[in-house]
């Protein structure tokens, strides 16, 4: 029975999230405000609700911190596993090729949020004493950094809108605004719905395979909460935006991070961060030599994929994650 909600769940986002990239697509062309920052901010808050839900339901109801950070640290790996997917499905060449060079931003910065976060699970009890009330410093710390990193990208994106490449202004011509905008809103509240639901539903499955909770949380739960990401950058691949669809999963990856102080916030019995298990830093590691790829994936502009269907960068980043993968599955056998 669990799986068949979980097939359910997987239909609903499949639906919803295509109609939310298209509509997405069509907000960026009305708005002007380009596909970059649609996928930043829009498409990756909308994305990556169920993670923020498990998060808090992780250390509110059942008191798992594992489980709540490897659910975020572990979908920042598997979101960035999906640009290797999108690269085996993209026909015309390498896709980072044809991404946006200013993608290189957020991918520094989320590799930023994620030395922190990592720092401060490394140090562990050494900074339980940083705290706000119960809240850890370095928490609010990234979260205050991950807003002066948008502001700053905001500002960039908007400097450089007349020299990026948005959708053509007469790619949506019969569509207005405000009906983009009502047909987003439904679209994604079906996302986050059913995200939720899958969310709750992949706890289920983790309680009956009896697995380590950090090996649960950073890849079985992890994987069921990114099908939103994984669904919407491939409606957005198949509509050409290929801008938006790397922004959703780099600027989902920095919202996921961000949200660890809201996680911190419902954990009541002191800074989360001191208080989860240092396999974390596995993930942590594995993220960001992942994000350090696709930065230098950007930056090389190879037009042609090295292996005919797939670049070098997307089989480093499936290595990386099958390691990453291994590397916690061991850790926790270990610890077990």
């Amino acid at each position: 029975m669990v799986w068949l909600k979980f097939l359910l769940c997987l239909i609903i986002i499949l639906f919803a999230g295509t109609k939310a990239a298209r509509y997405a697509d069509v907000i960026a062309e009305k708005t002007g405000l380009g596909r970059i920052w649609i996928g930043l901010v829009l498409l990756a808050l909308i994305s990556s609700m169920p993670e923020l839900v498990t998060g808090i339901s992780a250390v509110a109801l059942v008191k798992l911190p594992d489980l709540a950070l490897g659910t975020l640290l572990g979908s920042c790996l598997f979101n960035l596993l999906i640009l290797a997917l999108l690269d085996v499905l993209y026909r015309n060449g390498s896709i980072l090729s044809k991404a946006s060079r200013s993608h290189t931003l957020s991918a520094g910065l989320g590799i930023l949020l994620i030395a922190l976060t990592a720092g401060s699970i490394l140090v562990g009890e050494g900074f339980s004493r940083l705290r706000l009330g119960w809240v850890g410093i370095p928490s609010i710390i990234v979260f205050l950094l991950y807003l002066l990193g948008m502001w700053r990208i905001f500002y960039y994106e908007r400097n450089r809108i007349p020299a990026s490449s948005p959708a053509s202004p007469i790619q949506y011509g019969e569509s207005s605004a405000r009906g983009a905008w009502w047909k987003f809103t439904l679209a994604a509240a079906a996302v986050i719905g059913a995200g939720i639901w899958l969310a709750f539903i992949g706890d289920e499955i983790a309680r009956v395979t009896h697995w380590d909770t950090t090996f649960v949380g950073s890849l079985l739960l992890a994987i069921s909460t990114s099908m939103p990401e994984l669904v919407i950058c491939i409606a957005a691949l198949r509509l050409g935006a290929i801008d938006m669809a790397v922004a959703d999963i780099l600027g989902a990856n920095m919202i996921n991070i961000a949200k660890i102080v809201l996680v911190d916030l419902f954990y009541t019995q002191g800074p989360v961060l001191a208080a989860v298990s240092r396999a974390h830093l596995i993930t942590a590691v594995v993220t960001a030599a992942m994000s350090l790829l696709v930065i230098v994936g950007i930056a090389f502009r190879q037009k042609r994929k090295t292996f005919i269907v797939i670049s070098w960068y997307g089989l480093l980043l499936i290595g990386l994650y099958i390691f990453g993968a291994y590397a916690l599955f061991a850790s926790g056998m270990a610890q077990g």
